[in-house]
Protein backbone atom coordinates (compact mmCIF):
# COMPACT_ATOMS: atom_id res chain seq x y z
CA UNK A 1 0.00 0.00 0.00
CA UNK A 2 1.38 3.88 -0.91
CA UNK A 3 1.88 6.08 1.50
CA UNK A 4 -0.85 8.34 0.12
CA UNK A 5 -3.22 5.01 0.72
CA UNK A 6 -2.13 4.31 4.15
CA UNK A 7 -2.97 7.95 4.94
CA UNK A 8 -6.65 8.13 3.13
CA UNK A 9 -7.15 5.18 5.05
CA UNK A 10 -6.12 6.77 8.26
CA UNK A 11 -8.15 9.56 7.27
CA UNK A 12 -11.53 7.26 6.89
CA UNK A 13 -10.85 5.41 9.79
CA UNK A 14 -10.52 8.65 12.00
CA UNK A 15 -14.08 9.85 10.28
CA UNK A 16 -15.62 6.72 10.99
CA UNK A 17 -14.28 7.24 14.33
CA UNK A 18 -16.04 10.94 15.12
CA UNK A 19 -18.83 9.83 13.67
CA UNK A 20 -19.44 7.21 15.97
CA UNK A 21 -19.00 9.11 18.82
CA UNK A 22 -20.89 11.56 17.51
CA UNK A 23 -23.55 9.23 17.19
CA UNK A 24 -23.62 7.71 20.69
CA UNK A 25 -23.30 11.67 22.18
CA UNK A 26 -26.31 12.10 20.25
CA UNK A 27 -28.19 9.12 21.67
CA UNK A 28 -27.10 9.82 25.11
CA UNK A 29 -28.49 13.24 24.63
CA UNK A 30 -31.35 11.96 23.70
CA UNK A 31 -31.98 9.62 26.41
CA UNK A 32 -30.94 11.67 28.33
CA UNK A 33 -32.43 14.99 27.25
CA UNK A 34 -35.58 15.60 30.11
CA UNK A 35 -32.84 14.91 32.74
CA UNK A 36 -30.18 17.37 31.28
CA UNK A 37 -32.54 19.93 31.08
CA UNK A 38 -33.74 19.63 34.47
CA UNK A 39 -30.31 19.96 36.03
CA UNK A 40 -29.73 22.73 33.81
CA UNK A 41 -32.71 24.54 35.17
CA UNK A 42 -31.28 24.01 38.85
CA UNK A 43 -27.98 25.13 38.34
CA UNK A 44 -29.78 28.14 36.61
CA UNK A 45 -32.21 28.14 39.96
CA UNK A 46 -29.18 28.31 42.11
CA UNK A 47 -27.43 31.09 40.55
CA UNK A 48 -30.74 33.44 40.38
CA UNK A 49 -31.26 32.20 44.14
CA UNK A 50 -27.76 33.15 44.79
CA UNK A 51 -27.59 36.63 43.01
CA UNK A 52 -31.62 37.35 44.59
CA UNK A 53 -30.35 36.71 48.11
CA UNK A 54 -26.74 38.86 46.89
CA UNK A 55 -27.93 42.04 45.31
CA UNK A 56 -31.70 41.96 47.18
CA UNK A 57 -30.36 41.12 50.32
CA UNK A 58 -26.90 41.12 51.55
CA UNK A 59 -26.11 44.28 50.45
CA UNK A 60 -29.03 46.61 51.20
CA UNK A 61 -28.35 44.54 54.71
CA UNK A 62 -24.39 45.61 54.66
CA UNK A 63 -25.70 49.00 53.56
CA UNK A 64 -27.59 49.80 56.83
CA UNK A 65 -25.23 47.96 59.08
CA UNK A 66 -22.88 49.89 58.01
CA UNK A 67 -25.06 53.45 58.09
CA UNK A 68 -25.84 51.78 61.69
CA UNK A 69 -22.27 51.69 63.05
CA UNK A 70 -21.12 55.73 62.16
CA UNK A 71 -22.57 56.91 64.66
CA UNK A 72 -20.72 54.16 67.60
CA UNK A 73 -17.49 54.85 65.95
CA UNK A 74 -17.31 58.47 66.49
CA UNK A 75 -18.43 57.64 70.42
CA UNK A 76 -15.64 54.85 70.33
CA UNK A 77 -12.78 57.48 69.19
CA UNK A 78 -13.83 59.56 71.95
CA UNK A 79 -13.75 57.16 74.73
CA UNK A 80 -17.68 57.04 75.39
CA UNK A 81 -17.50 53.27 75.69
CA UNK A 82 -20.72 52.64 77.15
CA UNK A 83 -22.90 54.74 74.83
CA UNK A 84 -20.61 52.68 71.34
CA UNK A 85 -21.67 49.48 73.21
CA UNK A 86 -25.42 50.19 74.19
CA UNK A 87 -26.59 53.16 71.88
CA UNK A 88 -27.68 56.34 73.16
CA UNK A 89 -31.29 55.54 73.29
CA UNK A 90 -32.30 57.84 70.27
CA UNK A 91 -30.98 57.42 66.84
CA UNK A 92 -27.89 54.99 67.33
CA UNK A 93 -28.56 51.34 68.86
CA UNK A 94 -24.70 50.44 70.01
CA UNK A 95 -22.34 47.51 69.04
CA UNK A 96 -24.29 45.00 70.60
CA UNK A 97 -26.97 45.55 68.67
CA UNK A 98 -25.68 45.61 65.53
CA UNK A 99 -23.66 42.12 65.82
CA UNK A 100 -26.97 40.83 66.80
CA UNK A 101 -28.82 42.62 63.86
CA UNK A 102 -26.85 42.29 61.15
CA UNK A 103 -24.65 38.64 61.94
CA UNK A 104 -22.77 37.82 59.45
CA UNK A 105 -22.17 41.31 57.90
CA UNK A 106 -18.66 42.71 57.83
CA UNK A 107 -20.01 45.60 59.86
CA UNK A 108 -20.89 43.29 62.43
CA UNK A 109 -17.45 41.91 62.30
CA UNK A 110 -16.08 45.48 62.45
CA UNK A 111 -18.59 46.00 65.50
CA UNK A 112 -16.79 42.55 67.37
CA UNK A 113 -13.50 45.03 67.37
CA UNK A 114 -14.95 47.68 68.72
CA UNK A 115 -16.79 46.42 70.89
CA UNK A 116 -13.80 44.11 72.67
CA UNK A 117 -11.66 47.05 72.87
CA UNK A 118 -14.53 48.85 74.87
CA UNK A 119 -14.79 46.65 77.31
CA UNK A 120 -11.20 46.30 77.68
CA UNK A 121 -11.43 50.26 78.29
CA UNK A 122 -14.07 49.78 80.59
CA UNK A 123 -12.12 46.90 82.32
CA UNK A 124 -14.45 43.94 81.49
CA UNK A 125 -11.21 41.66 80.19
CA UNK A 126 -13.88 38.63 79.65
CA UNK A 127 -16.00 40.45 77.14
CA UNK A 128 -13.60 41.69 75.44
CA UNK A 129 -11.77 38.49 75.12
CA UNK A 130 -15.07 37.28 74.00
CA UNK A 131 -15.63 39.34 71.39
CA UNK A 132 -12.01 40.42 70.16
CA UNK A 133 -11.49 36.51 69.47
CA UNK A 134 -14.75 36.74 67.05
CA UNK A 135 -13.05 38.77 64.86
CA UNK A 136 -12.71 37.33 61.65
CA UNK A 137 -10.99 40.13 59.68
CA UNK A 138 -8.76 40.37 56.91
CA UNK A 139 -7.30 43.76 56.65
CA UNK A 140 -3.10 43.08 56.72
CA UNK A 141 -3.64 46.62 59.78
CA UNK A 142 -6.81 45.77 61.60
CA UNK A 143 -6.23 41.90 62.17
CA UNK A 144 -2.49 42.41 63.24
CA UNK A 145 -4.10 45.19 65.92
CA UNK A 146 -6.83 43.00 67.17
CA UNK A 147 -4.70 40.23 67.66
CA UNK A 148 -2.32 42.68 69.78
CA UNK A 149 -5.55 43.96 71.64
CA UNK A 150 -6.18 40.20 72.95
CA UNK A 151 -2.42 40.41 73.89
CA UNK A 152 -3.33 43.44 75.97
CA UNK A 153 -6.49 41.97 77.92
CA UNK A 154 -4.29 39.10 78.69
CA UNK A 155 -1.92 41.39 79.94
CA UNK A 156 -4.68 42.91 82.08
CA UNK A 157 -5.79 39.63 83.31
CA UNK A 158 -2.12 38.42 84.49
CA UNK A 159 -1.89 36.20 81.93
CA UNK A 160 1.64 37.22 80.77
CA UNK A 161 2.49 33.92 78.43
CA UNK A 162 -0.99 34.72 76.82
CA UNK A 163 0.28 38.12 76.37
CA UNK A 164 3.85 37.36 74.83
CA UNK A 165 2.32 34.79 72.28
CA UNK A 166 -0.25 37.38 70.83
CA UNK A 167 2.44 39.97 70.98
CA UNK A 168 4.49 38.23 68.68
CA UNK A 169 1.95 37.29 66.55
CA UNK A 170 0.82 40.22 65.85
CA UNK A 171 3.94 41.14 65.30
CA UNK A 172 4.65 39.37 62.74
CA UNK A 173 1.54 39.33 60.97
CA UNK A 174 1.70 42.99 60.62
CA UNK A 175 4.94 43.15 59.15
CA UNK A 176 5.97 46.64 58.74
CA UNK A 177 7.61 49.57 60.23
CA UNK A 178 4.37 50.71 62.20
CA UNK A 179 2.74 47.80 63.88
CA UNK A 180 5.84 45.21 64.37
CA UNK A 181 7.76 47.12 66.44
CA UNK A 182 4.91 48.23 68.83
CA UNK A 183 3.73 44.88 69.45
CA UNK A 184 7.57 43.18 69.60
CA UNK A 185 7.99 45.86 72.27
CA UNK A 186 5.44 45.19 74.03
CA UNK A 187 6.41 41.28 74.37
CA UNK A 188 10.14 42.39 75.43
CA UNK A 189 8.64 44.54 78.14
CA UNK A 190 6.46 41.24 78.73
CA UNK A 191 9.66 39.44 79.15
CA UNK A 192 11.19 41.78 81.63
CA UNK A 193 8.15 41.32 83.95
CA UNK A 194 8.18 38.14 84.03
CA UNK A 195 12.52 38.20 84.81
CA UNK A 196 13.07 36.43 81.32
CA UNK A 197 15.47 38.16 80.49
CA UNK A 198 17.67 36.64 77.46
CA UNK A 199 13.91 36.28 75.67
CA UNK A 200 13.98 40.59 76.29
CA UNK A 201 17.18 41.09 75.06
CA UNK A 202 16.42 39.06 72.17
CA UNK A 203 13.63 40.74 71.27
CA UNK A 204 14.68 44.45 71.87
CA UNK A 205 17.59 43.31 69.16
CA UNK A 206 15.56 42.55 66.49
CA UNK A 207 13.42 46.24 66.73
CA UNK A 208 17.01 47.79 66.62
CA UNK A 209 18.48 45.60 63.92
CA UNK A 210 15.38 45.36 61.96
CA UNK A 211 13.44 48.51 61.86
CA UNK A 212 15.71 51.27 62.34
CA UNK A 213 13.09 54.29 61.62
CA UNK A 214 10.79 53.09 64.37
CA UNK A 215 10.20 55.19 67.81
CA UNK A 216 10.61 51.89 69.58
CA UNK A 217 14.18 51.21 67.94
CA UNK A 218 15.55 55.00 69.24
CA UNK A 219 14.77 53.41 72.73
CA UNK A 220 15.67 49.68 72.45
CA UNK A 221 19.04 50.14 73.73
CA UNK A 222 17.54 51.52 76.79
CA UNK A 223 15.89 48.24 77.90
CA UNK A 224 18.28 46.14 76.28
CA UNK A 225 20.88 47.78 78.88
CA UNK A 226 18.20 47.07 81.52
CA UNK A 227 17.97 43.61 80.61
CA UNK A 228 21.45 42.81 81.07
CA UNK A 229 21.39 44.98 84.04
CA UNK A 230 18.71 42.74 86.05
CA UNK A 231 20.08 39.88 84.52
CA UNK A 232 23.62 40.63 86.60
CA UNK A 233 21.87 40.97 90.03
CA UNK A 234 20.05 37.50 89.83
Amino acid sequence: MSAKKAKESKAEKNFENIGEALTTSEQFLEKNQKLIVIALLIVIAAVGAFLAYHYLYMVPRNEKAHAAIFKGERYFQNGDDSLALFGNGNDYIGFESIINRYKGSKTADLAHAYAGISYSRMGNNEKALEHLKKFKGGDLLITPAITGAIGDVFMNMGQTDQAISNFLKAAKDADNEMLSPLYYKKAGEAYLGKADYDKAIEVFTRIKETYLNSPESREADKFIQQAHFLKGNN
